[in-house]
């Protein structure tokens, strides 16, 4: 289906980066998600590098120093102060007004965000309260591992706890399974994560594992009442240089990290995963005097999810759940804000605020505060242009964030093309802050260290094409908070259970639609309709039914055909109507319309089935004017037009 981008954040395709759109170019609209009221949940690895050692001084070598500009902020600093939990927020319909952010000023106190993924409260409370009073055992052995003693605490997140463990007996090396200290990851059995045995986390691990740029998992068990992953031991978080170095990185180093960032999230993609959380929090350098010191590795796959169907080795099927959202609010791609299916352009985005974040010291959307708050930092993404985001940032970074964001849902990103972008930022490798093995490999086999920009062909016209949706598409209305719900992919035979069970909770039906033969439907309780009746009919719009319900002073308020023929119609008293009129016909039926606007009816609602169209028109239904309008859509094969109205 066409993907959505508001105009401001219009952009350039990766092959495609020249000058800014002519004004021909294909308007895009968007669908804004309802005003979100996040739910937290509870665990461990949220937010910051858990199997990190303790940051006092920056790695020598790995830390480019650099003064915080004097004008970051413009004098005032953006922060949320209480980190948040990766989450599902499942939102709550509202009004659509929106606050100015809190600005709140602080000197020293980096603003810091914790991934969020949402449940029931009260579940959520109480795994919390049972895990915070369930001490973790003092000693740990799980599978064939060595006995651990469990030393210092290294963090707390949104999916457990991470502890140092020291091999009570042996144990040599800094890092692998004969580490002297490893880092102990702990999550609960009645954490949401583990409700039906070991965290889903533990089902990524068992692809991943040895992946690029994915750390060690050397054992895993479960001993008394948690489950316990046994790693390797990392260093710094991208998170914590960021605040050792001033909260401002240089240019060079954010490009050492661009470039190593794509190589990780290449490997990561192609094993049919993506992260889905990417943040600097998630991003650690490997443990101060080892050989990997400099080495980047992404942590936490907690939020990870499947691109790539097992079976088949296709993408998955694109969906949109607006009440659900997955990740940080601070750096979730627009995409994932909206509650689409996560795909690769996601983690890109992610990565792309991530770079932004490093180099500016903050984001344009910081300091929304409220349970609105990832209503309104979605709106802000979306109405920031990639001009404005990137101002006083080197090219490149304003280059690959307008290549991500442009990309489609089932698009395979262009990996080398996108390091190169970075290329001429790259220091030699004696100047080097973080090692960029992954690029280096790219470059080997491309000829060179890094992919030159320059072969890029011919600028490529842009094309909506008309090849038919087969999704579905969730429309939000911004009225004043009120009952709603929804239903998809509904039988026949399920249709009823669902109108009756709305019914009992003083829902009406207020839109229905229909595609491959089953049916949605929204029922909510602002309607203003006083009684309701529906008819599920082999017989497109049967005329019978409707002429009697008109005798009850019923007026059809909804409508949906579908491609066998048959057709679902609901009518309903308590709408403005004082008379309706319907027709059906092989053909659009623009001369009926036409007669009828000249009597004072307007088009209230219309369907098709199979290929014949439905019109329904109505006297006093609250439109002054109304045309039609036809739509060309083009594809390489084949141009088919709509009709909207």
């Amino acid at each position: 289906m066409p993907e959505l981008r508001s105009g401001p954040r219009r952009s350039k395709r990766l092959d495609d980066l020249q000058p800014s759109p002519q004004a021909g170019d294909q308007a895009e609209n968007w669908l804004l998600p309802a005003q979100n009221r996040p739910r937290r949940r509870v665990g461990g690895g949220r937010g910051r590098g858990c199997n990190a050692t303790p940051l006092a001084k920056g790695p020598s070598a790995a830390i480019a120093t650099r003064p915080a500009a004097a004008g970051r902020g413009r004098g005032i600093r953006l922060i949320d102060l209480d980190p948040e939990p990766p989450c599902e927020v499942h939102p709550e319909a509202g009004a659509l007004g929106v606050a100015e952010p809190a600005f709140n000023r602080v000197d020293a106190v980096a603003d810091k965000e914790i991934a969020m993924e949402g449940g029931s409260a009260e579940k959520i409370i109480g795994a919390e309260e049972e895990a915070s009073t369930t001490p973790v055992p003092e000693r740990v052995q799980v599978g064939n591992s060595p006995i651990y003693k469990i030393e210092r605490k290294l963090g707390k997140g949104g999916f457990g706890q991470v502890y140092v463990g020291r091999r009570v007996s042996g144990g040599t090396e800094r890092t692998g399974p004969d580490a002297l200290e490893v880092a102990l990851k702990f999550e609960h059995r009645n954490s949401k994560g583990c409700n039906y045995g070991p965290p889903y986390e533990w089902q990524v691990y068992n692809t991943l594992n040895g992946c690029y740029g994915i750390p060690w998992v050397h054992f895993k068990g479960r001993q008394g009442d948690y489950y316990i992953l046994v790693m390797d031991m990392l260093g710094p978080s991208l998170w914590d240089l960021w605040n050792s170095v001033g909260q401002t990185m240089s240019p060079n180093m954010v490009a050492c990290i661009a470039v190593e960032a794509i190589s990780i999230l290449e490997k990561l993609h192609m094993k049919g995963f993506v992260h889905g959380d990417v943040k600097p929090e998630n991003f650690l350098l490997g443990q101060p005097g080892t050989a990997d010191e400099k080495k980047l590795f992404l942590i936490d796959l907690g939020l990870a999810s499947k691109w790539k169907d097992t079976t088949s080795g296709q993408h998955v099927d694109y969906d949109q759940r607006p009440d659900i959202f997955r990740g940080t609010i601070r750096y979730a791609s627009v995409h994932a804000h909206l509650g689409r299916t996560g795909s690769r352009r996601d983690d890109l985005e992610s990565l792309a605020y991530t770079l932004i974040f490093l180099i500016k010291g903050r984001l344009p959307w910081q300091g929304y505060q409220g349970d609105n708050k990832s209503f309104l930092v979605c709106k802000k993404k979306m109405a920031t242009s990639p001009e404005l985001m990137c101002c006083f940032c080197p090219a490149p970074f304003k280059q690959f964030l307008e290549a991500v964001t442009n990309m489609k849902f089932d698009e395979e990103p262009n990996y080398p093309k996108l390091i190169s972008l970075f290329e001429n930022l790259i220091e030699p490798v004696q100047t080097r802050p973080i090692r960029i093995d992954g690029a280096l490999k790219v470059g080997q086999k491309r000829g060179r260290l890094l992919i030159n920009l320059e072969e890029d062909e011919q600028p490529k016209k842009k094309v909506r094409l008309g090849s038919p949706a087969t999704q579905w598409i969730s429309v939000y209305n911004a009225r004043r908070p009120m009952k709603q719900r929804y239903h998809y992919n509904v039988a026949d035979s399920r249709l009823s259970q669902h109108v009756e069970k709305g019914n009992e909770d003083g829902l009406h039906i207020s839109c229905v639609a229909s595609s491959s033969n089953l049916w949605a439907l929204i029922m909510d309780a602002g309607t203003g309709y006083s009684s309701q009746v529906y008819e599920l009919s082999a017989v497109f719009l049967h005329k019978d039914w409707i002429m009697e319900q008109w005798e009850k002073n019923y007026y059809i308020s909804s409508i949906a055909g579908a491609a066998n023929g048959s057709s679902l119609v609901v009518m309903s008293k308590g709408t403005p109507y004082t008379q309706q009129s319907y027709k059906v016909s092989e053909s659009f039926p623009f001369k009926w319309i036409n007669k009828k606007w000249k009597e004072g009816f307007h088009v209230t609602s219309m369907t098709t089935a199979g290929s014949r169209w439905g019109v329904v028109m109505s006297r006093n239904s609250g439109y002054t004017d109304q045309v039609t309008i036809n739509i060309y859509y083009f594809s390489h094969f084949s141009k088919c037009t709509n009709n909207f109205f």
